[in-house]
């Protein structure tokens, strides 16, 4: 594994290794660090669940992405070669990170409240839905005055929390990222995916690989609709969810959304062999559309 980080340091441009073991919080907190970072420790862990990526998309019956979390989907799903996933991700990182440098703007989780109230009342203060992410989590992004003020009058029986992070992420505001991305992208041949892979576009899953990776592109500065690939699984009739590092939001949120479904957030080597129990347990269960978890 020390030669694999070893290499996809120098795609990447960043001492991946160093990040990811002594590197202070604030130096991993750069978006333009902290995306290559993501996407490299998630499919490390995938990799260390299954033994290689290949072996990955055949047992995986379904894979879906959290934002960034889609260029470790699309690696698992064969759409990507880890080393083209984290080239574009650094592209990515370094993109979003100087859009993010042109203006004051930034993310706040709204927790609760009634859902068409709230996205009323995002739209309303000129804000955008950056993430509906179910369970009672949207979030919302624009500029700095315009959280401001929205933190002044919240929805009804809505909580806010700012979010560290370094702008407003899927919105317009990242439209500078989506260009320098989609020129990097043409260098890349993706392949169609090996196993069912969802889009945060919508949530509907993509047979092209072509397809995938132009929204891999346009979703920077689209909203991510976590709801949607949620409610795609359950129709899917998942039966175990495994989040791969930097995991727990996800598992979190599918205690609300996915009754039922066993849940494991993969955080330490130590939750890899309970991580094979549930893939040799869940893995090939029959659904209406085939297999899936």
């Amino acid at each position: 594994m020390a030669e694999r980080f070893e290499a996809w340091s120098k795609v990447a441009g960043l001492d991946l290794v160093r990040y990811g073991t002594t590197a202070d919080a604030d130096e991993i907190r750069d978006t333009a660090v902290a995306q290559p970072l993501l996407v490299s420790a998630g499919l490390a862990a995938a990799v260390s669940l299954f033994g290689d990526l290949e072996t990955a998309a055949a047992r995986a019956d379904a894979v879906a992405g959290h934002s960034v979390g889609e260029f470790t989907a699309a690696g698992l799903a064969g759409v990507l070669a880890p080393e083209e996933a984290l080239s574009l991700v650094a592209e990515r990182g370094r993109g979003m990170a100087e859009a993010s440098a042109t203006a004051d703007t930034g993310m706040t989780a709204v927790l609760g409240g009634d859902r068409d109230e709230v996205l009323a009342a995002v739209a309303a203060a000129g804000l955008t839905a950056a993430n509906d992410n179910g369970s009672g989590q949207i979030v919302a992004a624009g500029t700095a005055e315009a959280l401001a003020a929205f933190a002044e009058d919240p929805p009804k029986g809505a909580r806010l929390r700012s979010l560290s992070v370094a702008g407003a992420f899927h919105t317009e505001h990242m439209a500078p990222a989506v260009e320098r991305v989609r020129e990097a992208a043409r260098a890349v041949s993706p392949a169609d995916p090996r196993t069912r892979l969802l889009t945060n576009r919508d949530g509907s899953v993509v047979a092209a690989g072509r397809d995938y990776l132009d929204l891999l592109v346009s979703q920077i500065s689209s909203p991510v609709r976590w709801d949607s690939c949620t409610a795609t699984l359950a129709g899917l009739g998942v039966t175990a969810l495994i989040e791969l590092p930097p995991a727990g939001t996800l598992v979190g949120l599918a205690k609300r959304s996915l009754r039922g479904v066993e849940r494991l957030a993969v955080k330490t080597p130590e939750d890899l062999d309970r991580a094979r129990e549930l893939v040799e347990e869940h893995a090939g269960t029959t659904a209406a559309e085939g297999p899936s978890r």
